[in-house]
């Protein structure tokens, strides 16, 4: 490939050490990205040198107290570089989903009966539930904006009639985890606005694929996930100042009153947060400018480039093979490199164990918690749909020998 040697996969894979595990003597291949990705090596010292020089609680004017405190600060702030935002606009929560029903019954304290909130059929059930639920204890009317079954795009055609004057929350994931549909964020956020209404964004897919400018999308409040890409297990959001200030969370009335502390309830991971500094910065250190975000912009041009011309590969080779079926947007609708499909005959279970077992690929089946598409689609019956995703660390050879694995599994179902 064109851009191959131009790209340093050498030096990326370097960084992750689980690249060099193996299975029953197969080294596996992790394909498995949007799941979850592997953990950059600098992330998984900085956890361990929080937890060997001594870790604290916050408020001490001792030194291991005054530490932790820094290690929350540089986290903010590597956070805000990575979105686009202030420090004083990110808060560090457990996962995407707990801070999504702390942001959703905080709003949620304002709304009446007869408000309307809308959520999508493309999305995540964690930027949907948190939201339909807080509308049904305030009588709330939930709009939803429809998925195209046959393009696998959102169906804006009758925008104004879901979006309201009465609407107060739009909520949208920034890429469909399910089958990796980057939506039309622009016609969205431009419809809400018109309103007044808040927009949410959820970035958890995009987040390792894609640049994210929090102001571009217009987006008042953004959530996104640390584990997809190459971080701990901790969740974070961004939103906007004069938002965030009006915030009431439910709280400890001995908790900080101050914005973001507020919305960070009991004592966090301070381990895992240790480790937020390194993940963001495998992206400065990919990239090339004067500032952090610069750097990162710059390293998400690389990956994009990169992960899209490997996705394609597997898209075209896998769209010839007879009895595969994708499920996917047509060539005019951008999308990350996540890959949907079926094997007619085939469990996605037994196809993705064949997979594992036979060449140490590791994928997914299931619906993902994006129910509603394969709800919409008829597959959740029989066991959802493989997906598979790549990664800045993934190889074209890793691609061939997925390519191959499955043309193996053709061969050997019949």
């Amino acid at each position: 490939m064109e851009n191959q040697n131009s790209y340093p996969i050498h030096q990326i894979r370097a960084e992750f050490p689980a690249l060099n595990r193996q299975v029953n003597g197969i080294t596996q291949i992790y394909l498995d990205g949007p799941s979850g990705t592997q953990v950059v090596r600098g992330c998984i010292q900085a956890m361990v040198n929080y937890m060997e020089n001594g870790s604290a609680n916050l408020g001490g004017k001792y030194q291991t107290s005054i530490e932790s405190m820094d290690v929350i600060d540089d986290a903010r702030q590597a956070l805000g570089d990575f979105v686009g935002v202030s420090k004083d606009e990110i808060a560090i929560g457990p996962n995407m989903t707990s801070l999504t029903y702390m942001v959703s019954r905080a709003l949620s304290q304002s709304w009446q009966a007869g408000d309307e909130i809308v959520v999508t059929e493309l999305d995540h059930r964690a930027n949907v539930d948190p939201w339909i639920q807080a509308a049904n204890d305030k009588n709330c009317t939930i709009n939803w904006i429809k998925m195209d079954s046959e393009k696998l795009i959102l169906d804006l055609s009758n925008l104004d009639e879901v979006i309201t004057p009465k609407t107060k929350v739009v909520c949208i994931g920034h890429a469909s985890n399910g089958v990796g549909t980057i939506n039309d964020i622009s016609t969205i956020a431009d419809a809400a606005k018109k309103v007044g209404a808040i927009l949410v964004v959820d970035a958890v897919h995009s987040a390792p694929h894609l640049y994210i400018d929090f102001n571009q999308l217009k987006a008042d409040i953004l959530l996104a996930s640390l584990y997809k890409f190459f971080g701990p297990h901790l969740g974070f959001v961004a939103i906007k100042k004069e938002i965030f200030d009006e915030l009431k969370p439910y709280k400890l009335t001995t908790s900080p009153t101050t914005t973001p502390e507020k919305l960070e309830t009991g004592t966090q991971n301070h381990e895992a947060i240790a480790g937020i500094v390194p993940a963001v910065d495998f992206f400065t250190n990919l990239g090339k400018g004067n500032t952090r975000r610069e750097k990162i912009k710059s390293a998400f041009e690389l990956i994009e480039k990169y992960e899209d011309t490997l996705a394609e590969k597997i898209r075209v080779e896998l769209s010839q093979l007879p009895h595969v079926q994708l499920y996917q947007a047509d060539k005019t609708v951008r999308k990350t490199p996540t890959i949907a499909f079926r094997v007619k005959n085939i469990s996605p279970s037994q196809v993705c164990s064949f997979l594992a077992e036979k060449y140490g690929i590791c994928s997914g089946d299931g619906h993902f918690y994006a129910k509603t598409i394969g709800d919409r689609l008829d597959l959740n019956k029989d066991g959802g749909w493989v997906r598979i995703g790549l990664a800045p660390y993934n190889t074209e050879e890793e691609v061939e020998i997925f390519l191959n694995a499955m043309k193996n599994i053709l061969v050997e179902s019949k």
